[in-house]
């Protein structure tokens, strides 16, 4: 890299740094409240409201393309070499070309499909004109149309054999490749990554694992350090407390009494498994506070709304209905599901 690319680089990586903020926010939260880390699962949750409603069209300048994906890339067993096609896209639109040292934008793929992460991915695509940015977008293994072997992901998960391929570690080498791969096929030389949730945990990882791939990561919401005897087990619960409170008063004080009250009126295993559903609505509400919808505000709004002289338990069902909808019967979903 000659001194005039460094320059360059080392301005857009600045300025990018410049327009980062990150928010820690911590509080206090009731002994009532679950007593477990929030595991993550296979595959991602279903939450209020789909994230096409709001959110713009996936872009028509995306262009798909398939890397023939090394399927073990820590073991020399002859298996190890099987390949599969893993997909990633990519939007040449803003992109200033390996010239200029215009950066790649990496979005790596979490626990869903690729469709369903570039309809709500925003970061990318709002700052990929401003820095002349190539996009890149790259499903996770054992997602969408990156399974090895041609298989649903049902069949490969249910096969222990095909099942052990599926891991972080496995995840952040393809990642790796298919980085290495475009870089090389375009002469280019900076690159960013990007990931949300379990995404930027994956993004933190790869920078550690991978340095000389990319400059640098930026990790939204990532857990990374929230794991048994390091984190506090009601680290993340309580910031769902502090964001309930923080709507309103009557509901975070509703919500906290209704434990006891469902303890009192239920038989053991049913006011369980009621906890664990309600908590799961709360943090999933407290999760996805997005606009326009603003789940927690909805949760509150019902909690708050109900009939004058509603007992506590009333009050937590007018909350729920306002959340999930007026249904005959609630599916109690629970992330170990």
């Amino acid at each position: 890299m000659n001194r005039s690319s460094l320059i360059q680089s080392q301005q857009w990586l600045i300025s990018i740094l410049a327009i980062i903020v990150l928010f820690f926010d911590t509080t206090c939260i009731s002994a009532a409240q679950a007593k477990i880390l929030p595991r993550l699962s296979v595959k991602r949750p279903p939450f209020l409201g789909e994230p096409a409603k709001f959110s713009e069209p996936v872009s028509e300048d995306l262009q798909t393309f398939y890397y023939n994906q090394t399927l073990d890339h820590f073991n020399y067993r002859p298996e190890s070499y099987t390949t599969f096609e893993q997909r990633y896209v990519m939007n040449f639109k803003y992109w200033g070309g390996a010239s200029a040292s215009a950066p790649i934008f990496v979005y790596l793929g979490a626990e869903a499909d690729l469709d369903s992460d570039m309809s709500v991915v925003g970061f990318l695509k709002d700052n990929a004109h401003r820095f002349k940015a190539l996009q890149v977008y790259i499903e996770h293994r054992y997602y969408g149309k990156s399974i090895p072997f041609g298989l649903t992901q049902e069949e490969a998960l249910e096969n222990a054999n095909i099942r052990g391929y599926f891991s972080s570690a496995q995840a952040i080498a393809d990642y790796a490749e298919v980085v290495i791969y475009i870089k090389k096929k375009l002469f280019a030389e900076n690159s960013l990554v990007f990931g949300a949730s379990y995404g930027g945990m994956l993004a933190s990882w790869f920078r550690l694992k991978y340095p000389h791939v990319t400059l640098g990561a930026l990790a939204s919401s990532a857990p990374i350090l929230y794991f048994e005897d390091i984190t506090p087990q009601n680290g993340y619960y309580s910031v769902v407390t502090k964001d309930f409170r923080k709507a309103s008063e009557s509901c975070y004080k509703t919500i906290r009494e209704s434990w006891s009250e469902i303890d009192r009126v239920a038989a053991e295993p049913n006011a369980l498994s009621l906890k664990d559903y309600l908590s799961f609505i709360y943090a999933g509400a407290a999760q996805y506070n997005d606009p326009p919808l603003y789940p927690v505000t909805m949760v509150c709004g019902g909690i708050d709304g109900a009939p004058k002289g509603s007992d506590i338990l009333s009050r937590i069902y007018t909350g729920l209905v306002a959340y999930e909808g007026n249904m005959s019967c609630y599916y109690t979903y629970s992330p170990d599901d």
